[in-house]
């Protein structure tokens, strides 16, 4: 009775500690937000912002880049930061592995090489149907990590996966690469490739927003599942859940959020590797709790990034996707050290 009592304690209380750190990260959000709109080659101030929304001025210089140019930006950089978070999430908890990124894992560069495709072969192609082809070129790339991983001889070792994703993330990422040459779209691909918020525009907002949106609500609903998932799935299956259907939704779900970030915002890789970790050192190990905080510390992360991308060496703007990097890099490494064992 108290080891009962003792959990549901811990429960409330990590339920407690998680609504404060959503409270404060969407203050934390908004704030970042309203701060990444008034600062980049031209800097304005916040009255000039709210005069923006409260006075607009269509031969107002400064309100059009606000309202056309900055807002979608900062929107587009939380949403695809939430989507990269909730996705590593998903995939951490259906695989077991602490390294699930949609980066390390082939999804970033198959939907890189879909829309690589479209960029060279299929001239005039709308963004729907880039997005479109985002999806199909994420599913590709995850499908062929798995089949790679398994065809590798050995346990199931979080490191396996993570070698086939590097296999076939250098693989499709080349093929990218040569048919940017092969269609002159190099400069094209590369911002692809660097990752950058730069260009977001109120039409790829107007898409992309209810995909993410359905994708988040969607994690949350399979949560519960996701928690069992993480525990093995023969825990799983004694909790009576259906292991198959959550893997197959989750799947789903992180191609839809992969695909949607990548036809945003390029490849930007280690935010749904790292989010989640921090998230569960916060919330603990129920991802009924670690999915939401993951969203909203991910679109803070971005947010952020792309606000230091655009301010570091004015007017010139740092890839976004190298900035990540840079905090990416060795959070991967620390915690690839504390995997243990061979494959």
């Amino acid at each position: 009775m108290n080891d009962k009592n003792g959990t549901t304690n811990i429960n409330k209380s990590r339920g407690v500690i998680a609504a404060v750190v959503i409270a404060v990260g969407l203050a934390l959000l908004i704030f970042i937000m309203i701060i990444s709109i008034t600062q980049g080659a031209a800097s304005i101030p916040v009255s000039g912002v709210i005069k923006a929304f409260t006075s607009f001025e269509h031969d107002n210089s400064g309100h059009l880049l606000i309202r056309d140019m900055r807002l979608p930006r900062v929107i587009g950089a939380a949403f695809v930061g939430c989507a990269l978070a909730v996705a590593g999430a998903l995939m951490q908890g259906m695989t077991g592995n602490p390294l699930g990124d949609t980066g390390i894992m082939g999804l970033n560069s198959g939907a890189g090489l879909a829309v690589a495709l479209c960029f060279a072969y299929l001239k005039g192609t709308s963004y729907t149907q880039i997005i479109m082809a985002s999806f199909l070129g994420a599913a590709l790339g995850v499908a062929l990590v798995y089949i790679i991983s398994n065809l590798v001889p050995g346990r199931n070792h979080p490191m396996k996966l993570v070698l086939a994703g590097a296999t076939v993330s250098t693989l499709l990422s080349a093929l990218s690469q040569g048919i940017a040459l092969s269609g002159n779209v190099t400069l094209n691909i590369t911002f692809w490739t660097m990752g950058s918020m730069a260009g977001t525009s109120w039409k790829q907002i107007q898409f992309a927003l209810p995909v993410i949106l359905a994708a988040f609500a969607g994690s949350i609903c399979i949560s519960r599942g996701v928690s069992a998932l993480s525990m093995g799935e023969e825990v799983a299956l004694g909790l009576g859940v259906k292991t198959r259907l959550v893997k197959l939704l989750g799947t789903v779900l992180v191609v839809l959020l992969a695909g949607t970030s990548v036809a945003i915002a390029g490849t930007i890789t280690f935010i749904g590797m790292m989010i989640p970790h921090f998230a569960r050192f916060l919330v603990g190990p129920d991802y009924r709790l670690i999915i939401p905080v993951s969203g909203v510390l991910g679109a803070i992360l971005l947010t952020a990034a792309d606000l230091f991308s655009k301010t570091f060496i004015p007017p010139a703007e740092l890839p976004v996707g190298a900035v990540i990097a840079l905090l990416g890099v060795p959070v991967f490494l620390y915690l690839a050290g504390k995997q243990k064992g061979g494959l």
